[in-house]
Formats: C-alpha cells, sequence, structure tokens
C-alpha cells in the first residue's frame, strides 16, 4: 500500500506541475519555472524559521511571495534596458537560491531541512508520515500537493479566458482591458505555491523538469489548448508511474527516473508527433512526392494518348519517373486500377484516364490564366503549371475557367480538355503535345 500511496503523491505533483507548465511554455517562459523553483528556496527557510513547520500556509505563502519576488525582478531588469530577459532571469534565481543555500546551511542547521531533500525529494518515504482524510489514512505531503492540485484546476476554470489570451496575445488582451502582467504574476505566484508543494516529496529536479517536459511533449502533438493540457497531464503521469516501477527494478532515484522517462516520451514525441514529428514530416513529404510522381506519370500518358500512340513502355515511364520512387508510384497506380499493361504498354485505364483529364486540364488553365494575367514568357509558364496542377481541385479549376478568358486553348494551342464531369471529358483530343 505504501508505493501506491507513493505513486499517487508523485502523479498528483507531476500533473499540476504539467498543467502550469502548459502555459509556461506557451508563453515561451520554461526557464521561469527553473528560476521561481530555485528562487522559492529562502521563502521556504524563512517560513520554516519562523514556524518551526515544513507544511501549511505559511510555507506556502513564503514560496508564493518569492515566486512572485523572482518574476517582478526578473521583469524589472529586463524592463530596466540594462540586461536582456534571459540573463536577469539567471542573476535573479541564482543569487535567490545561493541564499536560500545559505540560509539553509546557516540558520537551519540541525533540522532535517537540507539540501538533498530540496533536490531529490523524499518519495519513497512519504508513505511513512500520514494523517487521516475523510476516515482514510493518506500521506501528510499529498495533503499538500493535493490542495495544490485542486487550486491550479481553481485558478484554470476561473481565469481560463484571461489564461488564454494574455498567453497566446498579450498585447491584444491589454486593450480589451485584461492585464497581461497582472495575469503573469498570478500564474508565477501560483507556480512557486506548487514548486513548494511539490519540494519534499519529489524535489525541485523533476518540478523543474515537469514543469517543461509534458508540456513541450502535448505540444508536439496538438495545437488545440484543452487537447494540450489533457495530453500533459497523461504524459506526467505516465511518467510518474513507469518511472516508479523503473526505479524499484534498477535501484535508482524515483524522482529521476521519473525526468529520465520524461525525457524519453519527449524524444518519442520529437520524432513520432503526427504534425510536428520529425519522421511523421518525413513520411508526409515522401507520400506527398509518390503523389506527385504518380499524377506525373498520369499526365505523362495522357499526352502519349494525345499523339495517338498506345502507351508507353515501362522503361520509358520509370526513366521519366527514375528511382525508387518511381517504381513505387507505377505500382501504386496500378494497384488503382488508373493504369494497366496492354500488350507490353503502360496504358490509362478509364479510371485513370478522368484522373489524368483533371492534371492536364489543372496545368492548361494555370497556363492560361498566368499568360493573361502576369503577362509571364511563355516560356516560363510550364514550370510554374507543372507544380501547381497537382494542388487544383476541381472547384478551382472551375473558377480559373470562368477567370480566363479563353478556357478551351492554352497559350501554347493545345486544347484544354474539359472536366471529367463534362461531355466527352474523358477523351484526348488529337492536338499536337
Amino acid at each position: 500500500m505504501g508505493e501506491s500511496w507513493n505513486i499517487v503523491l508523485a502523479v498528483v505533483c507531476n500533473v499540476t506541475c504539467a498543467l502550469l507548465g502548459c502555459f509556461l511554455v506557451l508563453r515561451r517562459l520554461s526557464l521561469i519555472g527553473d528560476a521561481i523553483s530555485h528562487g522559492v528556496l529562502p521563502g521556504i527557510v524563512l517560513a520554516f524559521l519562523w514556524t518551526g513547520q515544513l507544511s501549511g500556509v505559511p510555507i506556502l505563502l513564503g514560496a508564493m511571495l518569492l515566486g512572485f519576488l523572482t518574476a517582478w525582478l526578473t521583469q524589472a531588469l529586463a524592463s530596466s534596458g540594462k540586461v536582456t530577459e534571459d540573463a536577469g532571469m539567471g542573476i535573479v534565481f541564482t543569487g535567490l537560491f545561493a541564499l536560500g543555500v545559505l540560509l539553509v546551511t546557516r540558520l537551519a542547521g540541525g533540522t532535517h531541512l537540507d539540501v538533498d531533500c530540496v533536490l531529490y525529494g523524499k518519495l519513497v518515504t512519504a508513505y511513512l508520515r500520514t494523517s487521516p482524510l475523510f476516515g482514510i489514512e493518506v500521506p501528510v505531503t499529498l495533503r499538500g500537493a493535493g490542495l495544490a492540485l485542486l487550486l491550479t484546476l481553481l485558478f484554470l476554470v476561473v481565469f481560463w479566458k484571461e489564461l488564454k489570451i494574455t498567453s497566446f496575445d498579450p498585447a491584444l488582451a491589454t486593450s480589451m482591458g485584461f492585464s497581461a502582467l497582472t495575469m503573469h504574476y498570478l500564474l508565477m505566484s501560483l507556480v512557486g505555491g506548487v514548486t513548494v508543494a511539490s519540494f519534499e516529496a519529489v524535489g525541485s529536479i523533476l518540478v523543474i523538469a515537469m514543469l517543461i517536459v509534458p508540456a513541450a511533449c502535448a505540444q508536439l502533438w496538438t495545437d488545440r489548448l484543452v487537447t494540450m493540457l489533457l495530453c500533459a497531464a497523461v504524459v506526467a503521469a505516465a511518467a510518474s508511474v513507469a518511472g516508479y516501477r523503473a526505479a524499484d527494478l534498477l535501484n535508482v532515484t524515483a524522482a529521476g527516473m521519473m525526468a529520465v522517462v520524461a525525457g524519453l516520451l519527449l524524444f518519442v514525441s520529437v520524432l513520432f508527433a503526427p504534425r510536428h514529428g520529425v519522421l511523421s514530416k518525413k513520411w508526409r513529404n515522401w507520400r506527398l512526392r509518390l503523389r506527385i510522381v504518380g499524377e506525373d506519370v498520369l499526365g505523362r500518358l495522357y499526352r502519349v494518348e494525345e499523339q495517338q500512340q498506345a502507351g508507353m513502355k515501362a522503361g520509358e515511364v520509370v526513366t521519366a519517373a527514375p528511382g525508387l520512387t518511381g517504381r513505387l508510384a507505377v505500382n501504386g497506380l496500378r494497384r488503382q486500377g488508373w493504369v494497366e499493361r496492354r500488350d507490353g504498354l503502360l496504358a490509362l485505364t478509364e479510371e485513370g484516364r478522368k484522373r489524368a483529364v483533371s492534371l492536364v486540364r489543372a496545368h492548361r488553365l494555370w497556363e492560361a490564366y498566368l499568360d493573361e494575367n502576369l503577362a509571364l514568357p511563355r516560356d516560363h509558364l510550364h514550370e510554374a503549371a507543372h507544380r501547381m496542377e497537382h494542388f487544383l481541385d476541381p472547384e478551382l479549376q472551375q473558377e480559373l475557367a470562368r477567370e480566363v478568358k479563353h478556357a478551351d486553348v492554352d497559350p501554347h494551342g493545345r486544347s484544354i480538355p474539359p472536366s471529367p464531369g463534362e461531355s466527352g471529358g474523358g477523351t484526348p483530343r488529337g492536338d499536337s503535345a
């Protein structure tokens, strides 16, 4: 049961950090989370010296005050124009953290408030100190972490509209009467409070990781804010469970292993995220290239038919589209039923001819449009139309046909085929290529 409570505590702490981290990442303030997680240490120490306790409202208020102070000092240094924002951030958080370390070693010596606890946390022993909650014995640190999660959710619900607009367009928010600076300081103060609520359990290292990594993962997977928050929470929870189990197997620090698992999830996201993943982009680009090569083959076969030829030899088609991509494109056209072999030649089927007609029609309509509206040299028209033909759907073709004066002949004197839906649209005209 103790391990289960430890995992629940880790999930609560990490999900809370991940939710706030989404707004830090969107505001391009990821490192401010690092700054605040270090800068709140003096507030923790001073509150501890005042109350003699490492939990409770005074510790939370001390951390939030130092979180606000860190954000304010960073903003003040940047606004002064003397230092850049990143340099000011480095100056503030290293100075405050050094002050906190000095206070721990000098004024809090002999207590269990030590630097190792702040850095790495005491997650594996958290279940040893319990207190009743609704009749159930729960870890003491879970009460503070759960309160931090509830406050975070309440903050998101109450200030949802303000957070969205100030995160994406602070200038617009100001012009609409929302104080972007006020929301910034509120967010930074809450980050400070969440940081101290997580210190004893998971330590500052994991807090820093969870303020950045799950949000960075989620941003790679989605462009919608609500989905990003849910995805970041899922990543944080998965890293908590998997990291704790892996740490138990490998006999290493749980907080460090959770950060490692989160980093591995980020690595996977960088590679495989649907829209922004490196390999996903390469896959989409290759699929687009394969489609364009296949459409080029269809257009080439159509022009061969215009010259009253039965088809092309397979070797000639592959020469027109060399390499593995060309062979795969031709095989794909055959599987789709757009081309077939006739007497040893590749030729268009009826369905393939309809697609080819649409491509050639788009090509020649675009040449006619460029010739009439941009007055380009006619030897410059083909290449531009060759690129554009793959992206002109039937609706755009109809619009182009209405715009050009001569929708039946292109600038080179070749007939523009009618759309496949029109009468005779599938039969090539006997003009020269």
